[in-house]
């Protein structure tokens, strides 16, 4: 748990710097309200993180619990419902406590079937028992969707949490490290993209993604990886292909929940982030990153 209170500590410090340069900022009139809420907002999140993964398994089950709960319930808020679909509704949250019981419990193959198999056998044979055959086909989908994006992908962080010691390195400072690197992968991608910005890479999905922006993002996370390698027990050229594919899964991460909202013509999810939108705005990122970082460090080390 070292590992995890200097993991504290650093990130205390960048917000620390992030705060005061805010204050700088806002001295000489440069600075907004967004932003200022932003970094008011990273710091609560910073809190509730930390003290939730140093309370042990139980605690940081309940937050990525809740976590998927709140995020599926805005997917469920922005995406067209039927009448008839809130029975279905029902089970999809119905189903999110069995996956982090199963989780506890330590049952790894029912974790990974749970939902891409015995939710995909049972919610349609809810719908059946309604009668309703108009737009069948079309609820179930993007209802088993959302639930594989803010359930199943998610959970995948309360996985790599349980996940034993390696080296005198577990599953705390492994999450730590891939929440760490996601969201700065995002930032460098914001930051390269204003400094350098010029060519847009999906201008109808996400306006504000440049080619610059993602190729700084894919040079500085391996680097930022590189020096948190010791929250690891990776070799260097394993702690660069990990910060590379968390970067690169990130950006995926980001754009296909932006195609959600573009889809349903929503800018952001919600409001309950000041300064960055809602739940699905700022996992959005970790959604892809999880479940793809988790199994390579599960083939790699496990």
């Amino acid at each position: 748990m070292n590992t995890v209170f200097v993991s504290a500590f650093i990130v205390a410090a960048l917000l620390g710097i992030a705060s005061a340069a805010e204050a700088l900022l806002r001295a000489r009139g440069r600075s907004s309200d967004e932003l200022y809420q932003r970094i008011r907002s990273w710091w609560i999140m910073a809190a509730i993180f930390f003290a939730l993964i140093l309370s042990g398994p139980t605690g940081a089950l309940w937050l990525f619990g809740i976590l998927s709960y709140l995020a599926l319930k805005e997917y469920f808020t922005m995406i067209p419902i039927r009448q008839v679909d809130r029975r279905i509704i029902f089970w999809s949250y119905l189903s999110i406590p069995f996956q982090y019981w199963w989780i506890a419990d330590g049952w790894y193959g029912m974790v990974l079937i749970w939902i891409p198999v015995y939710l995909f056998l049972l919610l349609p044979l809810r719908q059946v028992l309604t009668g309703e055959t108009r737009g069948f086909l079309r609820s179930t989908g993007t209802v088993h969707w959302g639930l594989m994006l803010f359930v199943y992908a998610l959970s995948h962080l309360a996985l790599l949490y349980t996940l034993p010691d390696r080296e005198g390195i577990g599953g705390p400072e492994l999450l730590i490290f891939l929440v760490i690197l996601t969201e700065l992968g995002d930032i460098y991608q914001y930051l390269f993209g204003k400094t350098f910005g010029r060519r847009k890479i999906l201008p109808k999905v996400s306006p504000g993604k440049t080619v610059e922006g993602l190729l700084g993002s894919l040079v500085a996370t391996p680097l930022t990886a590189w020096g948190l390698i010791w929250l690891t027990p990776f070799d260097l050229p394993t702690a660069l292909l990990a910060g590379l594919l968390i970067s690169a899964a990130g950006f995926v991460g980001d754009v296909v929940v932006s195609m959600v909202k573009r889809d349903v013509g929503v800018k952001d999810t919600g409001t309950l982030i000041p300064g960055h939108g809602g739940i699905m705005d700022r996992i959005d990122s970790l959604t892809y990153t999880a479940p793809l970082f988790f199994h390579a460090v599960y083939y790699l080390y496990y």
